[in-house]
This record gives structure tokens, sequence and C-alpha cells, in this order.
């Protein structure tokens, strides 16, 4: 059974090692400076011992590290408390070091004055301070120092934490998003082909079996070209006017004497890219509310234009007055082209529906345009 993988850690050793140099040698700069400000003697050899220091602080720290390491995926809670805790061991291992090299390995004066004593550790000594009190208050100083990184390295792995889930989330609302392209772009085959047989069965029910095979050669043809694209991908508006153009050899078989068809789109938006068969239940709407309704000739017109950074196009007839909130109200209709556009495009892009006064009904859809259009 294969084993699985543990999650990477949140920084890696060579970052690690960096923060901890970086630390300590700032230590190192800080406590020379100060030195050299209050003038002690001997500073060589003295930024000499601050270096060994630094370089078990660099040791220590690394220990550190390694502890909190292996806390990194535990709750920010954890993490914090093993942080204050853990820097308490390794703040009195480096007290006692730094108590080895400056106050037992060789002494050095540090002041002027002789009857101060020679060394640190005779003004101690007059102020009757013991080996375990002189440790804890080399420690103190030591422990903020080490939490100070604890907390650097703690807060550096919680961010990326955060940023580890917001690329997840990012990843999760896409994957959700492209269910909801595909679902909806996949509900309005069947509702199309419910639609067509319909259609079909009236025309084998009245004995009109040339216009049945007539029909049943374009819903072949719209199926092949249809299916071929993926959902999650655009289409140019060509291909797409080519879709609804084969929709329409396919009704027009239907309504032999009503329907007449109209497709006004400049050459120069034909490459413009759109929703494959967003334009679908606009025309079946206008089939069903304007030409189904009527026994007059009704004419159905594709239109595009460009204007500003947007594409409009409208699907229009002059059929008989409708209600614009009865279009569209049962099945599909306009409420999945909504949907496509809100899933696609969020707020750039809308549906726009209404009656024409005198009869008719237009829908216009405005789209960002899909590449610049040239002046």
């Amino acid at each position: 059974m294969e084993r699985a993988k543990s999650p990477h850690p949140l920084i890696g050793h060579q970052m690690a090692l960096l923060t901890i140099m970086g630390f300590w040698a700032f230590y190192a700069l800080i406590l020379s400076l100060r030195a050299a400000l209050l003038d002690f003697p001997a500073q060589a050899i003295l930024f000499e011992r601050r270096l060994i220091v630094a370089l078990v602080g660099v040791l220590v720290t690394w220990l550190l590290y390694v502890g909190l390491r292996m806390a990194d995926r535990r709750s920010l809670s954890f993490r914090v408390s093993l942080t204050f805790l853990g820097a308490i061991p390794c703040a009195m291992i480096l007290a006692s070091a730094n108590f080895y090299i400056f106050n037992l390995y060789d002494p050095i004066s540090l002041f002027k004055d002789p009857s101060i004593g020679r060394s640190v550790e005779d003004l101690k000594a007059q102020l009757g301070l013991s080996f375990w009190q002189e440790i804890a208050d080399i420690s103190v100083t030591h422990y903020f120092f080490l939490i100070a990184w604890g907390s650097l390295y703690v807060a550096i792995g919680y961010a990326r934490e955060v940023r580890e889930a917001e690329r997840k989330t990012s990843r999760f609302a896409q994957a959700a998003q492209d269910a909801e392209l595909r679902s909806l772009r996949y509900q309005v085959n069947p509702h199309f082909l419910f639609n067509t047989l319909n259609s079909l069965s009236s025309l084998v029910m009245t004995g009109k079996p040339k216009e049945a095979e007539a029909m049943i050669q374009n819903l072949s043809n719209f199926y092949r070209n249809s299916l071929s694209s993926d959902p999650l991908e655009d289409v140019t508006l060509a291909e797409e006017v080519e879709l609804q153009r084969l929709y329409l050899d396919i009704e027009s078989v239907r309504y032999p004497k009503r329907l007449r068809v109209k497709i006004d789109i400049p050459d120069a938006l034909m490459g413009q890219h759109v929703p494959a068969l967003i334009l679908q239940p606009l025309v079946e709407n206008a089939i069903k509310y304007g030409v189904s309704r009527t026994t007059r000739p009704v004419e159905l017109s594709i239109s595009a234009k460009a204007e500003g950074n947007v594409l409009i196009l409208s699907v229009r007839d002059d059929g008989e007055a409708v209600d614009a909130d009865d279009v569209g109200g049962n099945g599909i209709g306009l409420a999945n082209v909504r949907d496509r556009l809100e899933a696609r495009y969020k707020s750039a892009a809308r549906l726009d529906a209404q009656a024409i006064a005198g009869g008719g009904f237009v829908a216009m859809l405005t789209l960002p345009l899909s590449r610049r259009m040239k002046a």
C-alpha cells in the first residue's frame, strides 16, 4: 500500500538558517556597538568572544528550529506555546555558554578604575550574586531574543499556511465554477432535443416524411457541431451563428411559411469569442413565443455590434405582443443564459430582455469584447 505523502515543510532549512544567522549577526553587532560607545577596553578580544557566543547561539537556535519544524502543521496556539516553552532551556544553555566564555575562561578587565575590580566577576562578587542568579539574569536576555526569532518563524509559517489555504480555496472555487458552467451548458442540449423531437413527432404524425427526414439530417449536423466543443471553452461568434443557422434550418422545416431569418453581423465581429450555445435559448424563445403563436410570417433577426469595450448581441422577433415575464418563464429559457453569464463573466456581462411596443420581443446580451477592435 502506497504511503501518503506528508505535507511539505512551511519553511526550508536554507531560509531558517539565513534568518538564524541574521539574528545572531545582529546580536553581535549591537553588543559591539554598545561596547564601543561605552569605551570598554580589549574590544577586539571581546568581539571574538561575542562571535563564539553567536555561533553557539546559531546552534542552539537551530535546535529550537528543529523542534518548531516538527509542529509545523499544528494549531497556531500550539506553535506559539511551544516557542515560549522551548526557548527556556535554549536560553539557559546560551546563558551558561556566555557565562563560561566571559566570566570563567580567562576573565578580562572591563573597567579602567582598578578599585572596581578587574572583571565583571569581581563586581558581581561584591554585589553578592550567586552563580544561578547570574545564569538567570543572562538567560532572561537570551530568552527574549530567542522568542523574537521563534515568533518570526511561526509568523512566516502561518503566513504561508494562509497563502496555501487561499490557493486551495481558489482552486476549489474554480472547480465549482467549471462544474456550474458544464451543468448549465449541458442543460441546453436536452432542452433543445426535447423540443426538436416534439417537432419531429408532429411531422411524422401529420404525414410529412420528407420534412421529417430533413429535420433528422439537420439535427444530426447540429449535434455533431455542438457536442464537439468543450463546454468550458468559448467559440467564435461565427461558429455560434453557424450553430444557430443549423437550428433554424430545423425549425424552418416545421414553419416553412412563417419563419423568416435575418442575420446582421459585421465580418469584423465574427472573430469575437462567446460562450458556446449562448444564443440557443434566446432563439428558442423567439421561435416558441414569436413564431409558433401566430399564423403570419415572423422575422427572427440575430444582430451584433460593438460599443466601446463591449459586444452587444441581439435576438429579435416581430411576432405577437408578449409579456416579458412570460418569456423563458418555464424550463431553461432566459434564466439559463443569465446563470451562464454570471458564472462566466460575473458582473461584466448581462442579459436585457423586453417586449417591443406593437408586437415582438428582443433579448440583448452585453459581453466584454474578447479582442481589441481595429479603428
